[in-house]
């Protein structure tokens, strides 16, 4: 039997076309569905991007047309100029809070739990990070009968606190590569170390006050 059409590996313009349309339907409801103009310079925004892209319109108009034509997206016709949105849940057949990991991990590549539910804070607000990884379980134990799993759960990178998933719908990844390169430090971590620095200086001043109290009497 062959493969569904919409179970079929996603390239990367496909995937960033898709995603980005997951993103703006929930981040700029207003303007949405987009035309083709909006959808591009969406694409290629250089913040919330991983990596950042530089799409032609032919380039995500022939996305479109392919995921289209495996029923992902759906054309609005407009008296002016045709609109496009997604059809994600329904086409995978995930819920929406399982489509809204998907598109972070699309967009901005593999994240940990806790940065998934940091940056999905505009598209699902979850209630802690332990049911997003609940969500990210069960679309990783996905069935075959219902297409196998969605994302993986990669090995920890050396220097890394917490492991990362990585979405499967641009299909299998390269777990060594993965294992091998540590993730850039995040702002975050950076600021932890140096509340953790200032917190050192501040207990050796209060011992140094301590003993200069004890020798004055």
């Amino acid at each position: 039997m062959p493969l569904d059409p919409r179970l079929q590996p996603l390239s990367a313009t496909e995937a960033r076309v898709l995603a980005t349309l997951l993103e703006k339907s929930r981040t700029v409801p207003d303007s949405y569905p987009l035309t083709l103009n909006s959808l591009v310079l969406g694409c290629n925004q250089k913040t919330s991007r991983e990596p950042v892209m530089q799409l032609a319109d032919a380039e995500v108009q022939q996305a479109l047309d392919s995921l289209r034509g495996r029923a992902l997206v759906v054309e609005i016709g407009g008296a002016r100029v045709a609109r496009w949105e997604h059809n994600f849940s329904r086409g995978i057949g995930v819920p929406d809070q399982s489509a809204a990991l998907l598109g972070l991990l699309m967009l901005r590549g593999p994240q940990t739990a806790a940065e998934l539910r940091i940056n999905a804070e505009r598209w699902h607000r979850f209630a802690d990070t332990s049911s997003v990884e609940a969500f990210l379980q069960e679309l990783a134990e996905r069935s075959d009968e219902k297409g196998g799993p969605l994302v993986l759960l990669l090995p920890r990178a050396p220097g890394a606190r917490e492991p990362r998933w990585a979405q499967l719908l641009c299909g299998p990844v390269d777990v060594q590569a993965f294992a091998a390169a540590a993730p850039a430090p995040r702002s975050g971590d950076a600021l932890e170390q140096r509340v953790q620095a200032l917190e050192a200086e501040v207990g050796q001043l209060r011992d140094l006050v301590q003993r200069l109290c004890e020798q004055l009497g």
